[in-house]
Parts: C-alpha cells; structure tokens; sequence
C-alpha cells in the first residue's frame, strides 16, 4: 500500500505541470548518447508517447552525427569540423541525408507508430518546410544555415494529431542543388521559433551545462552565457547548441532546455517533476529549474 502511495504522489506532483503543458508545442532535438542504444530510443519513443496521451504537442528534430561519422569512416570519406559544425562536401552530404532521412528519422518514426503515437517522417524539402543558404560564404561546403520556415505546414500536421519528425535537411537554391546539411540544434531553434513553442528541449550527452569546476549550471540568461563562452567555459558542439538556446528565448520561446539524454525518461523528469534534471536557458534568472 505504501508503495501505491508513492506512486499516486508522483501522479498528483505532475499534475500542475500537465496542466501548464496540455496543448502547448514543445520543440524536442533529439541526438547524442540518447540515439546510442535500442533501450534509450525506445525509452525517449515512450516520453514522447506519454507526453502526446497527455496532450502535449511535440515536435521532434533529431541529428545523428555519429551515425553519419561512422558511415563516412567505412566509406573513407573525411571529416571535418569547424567551431562545432561539419564541412559537408558532395560526397558527404549524400551519406548525411541518407543516414537522417533514411535510417534514423524511419527508424523513430516506426518506434512511435508502434507505440501508440501517430507519428509522420520528413525533412525540411518536403512542403518547402526549411530553405536556407550556405552557411559563412561556402567555406563549410554544403552545411547550410536557414533562411526561411513553412509553418503553416507543420501546424497542419500537428493540428491532424501527428507528431512530425523531421530531419535538418533544408532545400537549396534550386531543384538540381544537392541541399543543405543543417546543424540540428539551429533547426530546433528555428522551428521552436516559428511555431512560437512553449518550450524547445535538447537532448545532449552530457548533463547539461558545466561551469569551470564540471559542476552542473541549473539555469542562465544570455548575458550568463557569453560570458562563459568568453572566459573559454564553452566550447565546441556546445557553442551552436547555447547560439541556439539564446536564440529561441529571445524571440518568443519562454524557456529553453540542454538535458541529458543519457538519463532513462529525461523528457518526464524535466517536465513534469519540480527540480528538472538539465541546465534550463531564459531571459531572467529563476529559482524554479526546468519550469
């Protein structure tokens, strides 16, 4: 009976939270160790799945960068990164839309379909839902950065009951033009912003962001963020990730959220319970994490 008890507290604890939620679109990147494993996908198919039941309506971009690295790898094609993003050539960028679009984004879609949600796989050349640019002048090759979004696209999709997963594929200048590799973390960013979501969530393999002493930071503003990245405390893949973050909460999303993906139910935990688990990103500072 005590057991049982528990259980009902932690229902009851959710409640308020689904009830701020219910109805509200939240953005998911879905990447990182939270791809590593079948258990940890089917763990994240099951939040998502929970969180659609509850009338939440998420929306999930997913990467899929080790995936492509190791395709690259066995094909011997190089690769190469610049301040977090990739240099995508020809060759590449064919292995990266056949690794998002073909293998991971069928795969998830199939794992939510089966679990109940009405889940539907694109990428950002279907409907002309992302058209984008190449990113500094070429000098990245065929990695892009968007210039334009369709949502009225997607709020068809989300307003028929689906969840879209959608793989950063963007078109390019014309239709014989291979397209754009997209950094996921940047098209979260720019979906989250023009379907004005609620929230947008990225699920990253570490637990969020650290300070100098490796020590989990549970909540920063903008100007918190440039100042670690000044002083060298960010770097790398995490740069797009905090541009992103600091984008969305700047134009119109109330809060953003790097989780950690390694965490089995991360979504739920950082939804649904008080503390959170991640490092949460907002215009003001907040005594509340992950709310």
């Amino acid at each position: 009976m005590q057991k049982n008890a528990k259980v009902v507290k932690i229902l009851l604890d959710s409640l308020p939270f689904i009830r701020i939620f219910r109805g509200e679109i939240i953005v998911i990147k879905y990447g990182g160790a939270a791809q590593s494993s079948l258990d940890l996908k089917e763990k994240f198919t099951l939040d998502i799945v929970m969180m659609y039941m509850l009338g939440l309506k998420p929306v999930i971009i997913h990467g899929g960068g080790k995936r492509i690295n190791e395709v690259l790898e066995r094909l011997k094609i190089p690769s190469q990164f610049v301040n977090g993003y990739r240099v995508t050539c020809e060759d590449s960028m064919r292995v990266v839309e056949m690794v998002l679009s073909g293998e991971i984004n069928k795969e998830l879609t199939a794992f939510l379909n089966f679990h109940g949600a009405k889940a539907v796989g694109i990428n950002g050349k279907d409907a002309n839902l992302l058209q984008a640019r190449a990113k500094d002048n070429g000098t990245l090759g065929y990695t892009g950065e968007i210039t334009k979004v369709n949502p009225e696209f997607l709020l068809k999709v989300i307003d028929e009951g689906f969840v879209p997963i959608i793989a950063p594929i963007a078109n390019g200048e014309n239709a014989r033009h291979l397209g754009y590799n997209i950094n996921a973390d940047l098209c979260a960013c720019h979906i989250a912003k023009a379907l004005n979501a609620k929230k947008v969530i990225f699920l990253s393999d570490i637990p969020g962001v650290l300070d100098d002493n490796k020590e989990l930071i549970s909540s920063l503003t903008p100007n918190e963020i440039k100042e670690l990245e000044s002083r060298g405390v960010i770097s790398g893949g995490m740069i797009p990730k905090l541009e992103a973050c600091v984008d969305c909460v700047q134009n119109g999303v109330e809060k953003a959220h790097i989780i950690d993906g390694r965490v089995e139910h991360s979504l739920l935990l950082e939804l649904f319970t008080t503390q959170g688990i991640g490092t949460e990103i907002c215009n003001h500072p907040t005594t509340q994490e992950g709310k």
